[in-house]
C-alpha cells in the first residue's frame, strides 16, 4: 500500500505497520476504507463507509494483491533480487482500479521535484476535495468534473503550469472512459493512455503500477530509477533508460508469460538502496519560467 500514500501528511491515505486508511471515489459514490492486520498478520479485517463502501470491500482482494500472479517470476536470476524477495516475501502487486485518481498525481509529478509535486497534490485536495465519509478524518481527491471545469490558471497557485493543468483537465473530462481501463488488457490500457496528449510512457507506467496491478511496469524516463537499478544489479552508479532495460531484461515478458520487471523495481525500492549522489539536487522552479 505504500505506493498509494504520498508523504506522511497525505490527506487521502495513511499507512502504519498494521493499518491502512484510504479515501476514494467509486462508481457507486465516495468511500473511506480502513484495513487492519490482525493475529500477527495472518488475518485482515476491513471496514468501509459511504455510498461506495460495498464497492471498495468487494474489490479489497485486488487492492491488497491477493490475486497477484508470481508464477512467471524467477528471483534467482540475480542474487540480490533473490535475497530481497526472501526478506520481503509479503510484498504483493495490488490494484486500486481507480485510474483517474492515479493519473492526476502522476501528471503533477511530471518533471518536477518531489516537494513541488506533493505541494500541488495536497493543495488541490485541500482546495477542491471534500471530507471523506466516516470517522477516519480523510479527504477525498477532487472529483473529475471539478478538475475538468477549472480554467488552467486556477492550477497556478499550486505551482502547476498550463501544460500540466491542461493535461489534468483533459483526462478529467475523459474520466468515465478512462475508468474502464481497469478491466481492459494491459497493452490496450497503455495504448489508450499514451494516445492522450501529455501522457507518455512514464506517466502510463506510474498509473498501471498503482491502478492496474502491472507487475511489469517500468517508468521509462524517470530521473532516478535507472541509477538505482544499475547500482543494485550491476554496481554501476549511473545509467540511462537503455541500460536499465538491459539489466531488467531477464524478467521481461516472454512467450506470452507476463513480465516481472516492475516487481523487481518494487523490491529494489523497498530495499533502501540508493545510487551514490553527484552534484546538487534539482531545485524547485517558478512556473513563470516553465
Amino acid at each position: 500500500m505504500r505506493l498509494l500514500v504520498r508523504g506522511a501528511a497525505d490527506p487521502t491515505a495513511r499507512l502504519s505497520r498494521d493499518r491502512f486508511l484510504w479515501a476514494t471515489r467509486t462508481s457507486a459514490g465516495p468511500a473511506a476504507l480502513r484495513v487492519d492486520l490482525e493475529s500477527g498478520g495472518r488475518h485482515v479485517r476491513a471496514e468501509a463507509w459511504g455510498p461506495g463502501a460495498d464497492r471498495v470491500l468487494e474489490s479489497l482482494p485486488r487492492l491488497l494483491g491477493f490475486d497477484d500472479d508470481r508464477s512467471s517470476f524467477d528471483p534467482t536470476l540475480h542474487r540480490l533480487v533473490a535475497e530481497l524477495d526472501r526478506r520481503l516475501k509479503g510484498m504483493r502487486i495490488g490494484a486500486t482500479g481507480a485510474v483517474v485518481e492515479s493519473l492526476v498525481p502522476a501528471i503533477l509529478e511530471q518533471k518536477v521535484t518531489g516537494t513541488e509535486a506533493v505541494r500541488a497534490i495536497r493543495g488541490l485536495i485541500a482546495r477542491y476535495g471534500e471530507p471523506a465519509p466516516g470517522p477516519l478524518g480523510l479527504r477525498l481527491p477532487p472529483a473529475p468534473a471539478v478538475l475538468a471545469a477549472l480554467p488552467y490558471y486556477a492550477y497556478h497557485p499550486f505551482g502547476v503550469e498550463q501544460r500540466r493543468a491542461d493535461t489534468i483537465r483533459r483526462v478529467a473530462a475523459m474520466a468515465a472512459n478512462l475508468e474502464r481501463l481497469a478491466d481492459a488488457p494491459l497493452d490496450e490500457a497503455y495504448r489508450r493512455m499514451t494516445a492522450i496528449p501529455g501522457i507518455g510512457p512514464w506517466t502510463a507506467a506510474e498509473v498501471a503500477t498503482r491502478a492496474l496491478g502491472d507487475a511489469d511496469g517500468v517508468s521509462v524516463g524517470d530521473c532516478h530509477l535507472p541509477n538505482l537499478v544499475a547500482w543494485a544489479l550491476a554496481g554501476e552508479p549511473r545509467a540511462d533508460d537503455a541500460r536499465m532495460l538491459e539489466l531488467l531484461e531477464p524478467w521481461r515478458p516472454v512467450d506470452g508469460r507476463p513480465g516481472q520487471r516492475g516487481r523487481v523495481i518494487r523490491l529494489l525500492k523497498a530495499s533502501g538502496l540508493s545510487a551514490p549522489r553527484r552534484g546538487p539536487r534539482l531545485a524547485p522552479r517558478s512556473i513563470a519560467r516553465i
